[in-house]
This record gives C-alpha cells, sequence and structure tokens, in this order.
C-alpha cells in the first residue's frame, strides 16, 4: 500500500521509515497518533516523538495496517 497526503495512520500501523534506524532496522510501529507522533523500532525497541510533517514525510509505505492484525 503506497502511502500520501490521504493515508490516515492509525495506532498499530507497521510502516516503513526512509531512513534506517542505527540498529539497521527501517520498520516501525506506530503507538501514538495526533499532531505528533510516536514510533517504536521493530528491531530495538526504541521509541521515538516526531512532529506529523516530519513524519509523513520520513514514511515509505504501510507494511501492515492496523485493521489487518486480525
Amino acid at each position: 500500500m503506497e502511502t500520501g497526503k490521504t493515508h490516515k495512520y492509525q495506532v498499530g500501523d507497521i510502516v516503513q521509515m526512509r531512513k534506517a534506524h542505527p540498529c539497521g532496522n527501517d520498520r516501525w510501529e506506530v503507538t501514538r497518533t495526533g499532531m505528533d507522533f510516536r514510533i517504536k523500532c521493530l528491531g530495538c525497541g526504541r521509541q521515538l516523538m516526531l512532529p506529523r510533517p516530519k513524519f509523513e514525510k520520513g514514511v515509505r509505505k504501510v507494511i501492515q495496517a492496523a485493521g489487518d492484525l486480525k
């Protein structure tokens, strides 16, 4: 699923970011949404807070949407 300005991110989404984390992983879980996003690295568990524009610019694609977790 390609992302764009029309995608609404939800808590639980797994996203691939453009830049990899220093641990080598580029997949993150969204744990908070709003004006700021909190994302958790799926490699090492580190959590980051990013402003919405920086998060949306850095997302390459949504790997798994929260609604698909059944």
